[in-house]
C-alpha cells in the first residue's frame, strides 16, 4: 500500500536483453502470446492497435476452466522505454475495478534491461496479490525466454 492508501503492484526484474529486445517481447501479438499469464495458462489470441488510445484484447486460457478475456486501451507508448495502458477483465470479478499498468524500460549494460511495473490501484488486497502472483510467474517466462534466445 503506497501512502495515501492505494493498493499498488510494484516488479523489478533485470533481463537478459536490451530495451528495444524486451519491449518487442512486450508489444508484439506473437511474442506476447509465448509468456504472458500465469503458469499453465496459454494465449490462444493477441489483438492490439499499439499506439496511444489503441486498444487491445487478450484471450487467456486457463488450464481447466473457460476462455477469458483481458481489455483495455493504451495511454503511452514509448517505444523501448514505457509502456501504459489500462486493464480489466471482460465480466470482472466483483472485487475487480479496472487499473492501470505502466512498463518502464532501463539499460543496465549494453544486454541487459531493467523492467519495472507499477499497477493499481486495487479495490482489495487479494486482487493485488493474485496479479502480483500472475505478473510474477509471467515475468518469469519471459525471462527464461529472453535467456534462451542468446543461446
Amino acid at each position: 500500500m503506497t501512502q495515501d492508501g492505494e493498493l499498488r503492484l510494484r516488479l523489478q526484474r533485470a533481463l537478459d536483453g536490451s530495451c528495444p529486445d524486451v519491449f518487442r517481447e512486450l508489444t508484439e501479438p506473437r511474442e506476447l502470446a509465448r509468456w504472458f499469464g500465469p503458469d499453465g495458462f496459454t494465449i490462444p489470441s493477441v489483438e492490439s492497435d499499439l499506439r496511444p488510445g489503441g486498444a487491445y484484447r487478450i484471450a487467456m486460457q486457463p488450464p481447466e476452466g473457460e476462455l477469458f478475456y483481458l481489455v483495455g486501451e493504451f495511454i503511452e507508448v514509448e517505444p523501448s522505454e514505457r509502456l501504459s495502458y489500462t486493464f480489466r477483465w471482460e465480466d470482472p470479478d466483483p472485487e475487480d475495478r479496472e487499473t492501470v499498468v505502466t512498463l518502464s524500460l532501463h539499460d543496465i549494460d549494453a544486454t541487459r534491461s531493467e523492467l519495472v511495473l507499477d499497477q493499481g490501484d486495487f479495490a482489495t488486497e487479494r486482487r493485488r496479490a493474485l496479479h502480483e502472483e500472475g505478473w510474477s510467474q509471467g515475468l518469469g517466462k519471459l525471462g527464461e525466454l529472453l535467456a534462451s534466445q542468446l543461446d
